[in-house]
């Protein structure tokens, strides 16, 4: 009897490296709204840090050094900017941007073909989510998923546990009978504080952080024309992480903490 009963994603860095594509987004909708802010690769990369699209505008205005009058119109403008960022980042993921990491379309396909649940839990908006979903899988891939915990439908983002508790919640399930993939510290964090054995990918974003608390760890998920390297493919027991290799080291977790 299978141990997995649902697959939980985050979407952005996890799903596809879709970090550089919203950097360009925020830097065009500066532009729209006459902003001349200009968001480096670096400068991004530590804004990374921030959950939240309008968490990270709000950070980087409380970090300017304008009057105070300034900054509270510039708050004031947040709502207004962060849907403009959002309606260029579906424009651009239209045109076919941030494709799929490696091995994600096979494994997602894998569990849907074996009746294993599949979820999204992701602290972007949830038009982000729909925009990608469709364009790397299709019409029909939004369909793949039985929920989607998209960042506007909880009141703490991560590192806090609540849009895993939602996903939980909306597929029926204990965390228990879940994996989550993550790509960052506050993602593994937010996983773990609910309970769930989690796979963390890095990407360049996020390459920096202490993953030490993740239950595996991987440069990305392999496929069979981009297998592991040697010593990755003998953690895991293949050239690329499918369900049965999952199986077996999600189980071996649940066995070490029943014996702790």
């Amino acid at each position: 009897m299978t141990t997995i009963k649902a697959l939980i994603f985050d979407l952005d860095g996890t799903m596809a490296d879709t970090e550089e594509t919203h950097r360009q987004a925020f830097n065009a909708a500066f532009l729209e709204h006459a902003l001349w802010w200009d968001w480096s690769r670096h400068q991004y990369q530590d804004l990374l840090q921030i959950s939240g699209g309008k968490e990270r505008i709000a950070v980087y205005i409380d970090s300017l050094k304008v009057a105070a009058d300034e900054k509270a119109r510039l708050r004031g403008l947040v709502p207004m900017i962060h849907g403009t960022k959002t309606r260029i980042f579906n424009e651009l993921i239209a045109d076919g941007r941030a494709a799929l990491r490696t091995g994600v379309k096979r494994l997602v396909r894998e569990a849907r073909d074996a009746g294993v649940k599949l979820a999204i839990a992701s602290t972007t908006a949830a038009d982000n989510v729909s925009a990608l979903i469709r364009g790397q899988l299709g019409a029909e891939g939004y369909r793949f998923f039985d929920a989607i915990a998209a960042g506007d439908l909880v009141a703490h983002k991560k590192p806090a546990p609540d849009i895993y508790a939602l996903a939980l919640g909306m597929l029926g399930l204990s965390a228990d009978e879940c994996v989550a993939f993550e790509d960052s510290v506050n993602g593994l964090a937010a996983a773990k504080a609910a309970g769930l054995y989690t796979v963390v990918t890095p990407n360049f974003w996020s390459m920096a952080n202490d993953f030490a608390d993740a239950d595996l760890l991987l440069h990305d998920l392999g496929d069979p024309e981009r297998p592991f390297d040697e010593g990755t493919a003998s953690i895991v027991g293949a050239p690329c992480l499918g369900l049965a290799q999952l199986e077996q080291l999600h189980a071996a977790a649940l066995q070490r903490r029943a014996a702790a």
